[in-house]
């Protein structure tokens, strides 16, 4: 089911959570943006996602 929920409510319980969450997402973000690893292509990672979700729905059907 699809629920529409209003942008003015917000999804946290509070304004401290929200603050925290916030911070925390910069941070990532941050550390992503200054980081030295090697980029994965988009593409390589989709065909990644897919292989996991394949197996995982084998493992399913197999019980």
């Amino acid at each position: 089911m699809n629920t529409v929920q209003s942008p003015r409510v917000s999804e946290f319980e509070s304004d401290e959570k929200e603050a925290s969450y916030t911070a925390w997402l910069k941070q990532k973000i941050d550390r992503a943006r200054t980081s030295s690893k090697a980029l994965v292509p988009h593409d390589q990672v989709m065909a990644q996602a897919r292989e996991v979700i394949v197996a995982k729905r084998k493992k399913h059907v197999a019980g």
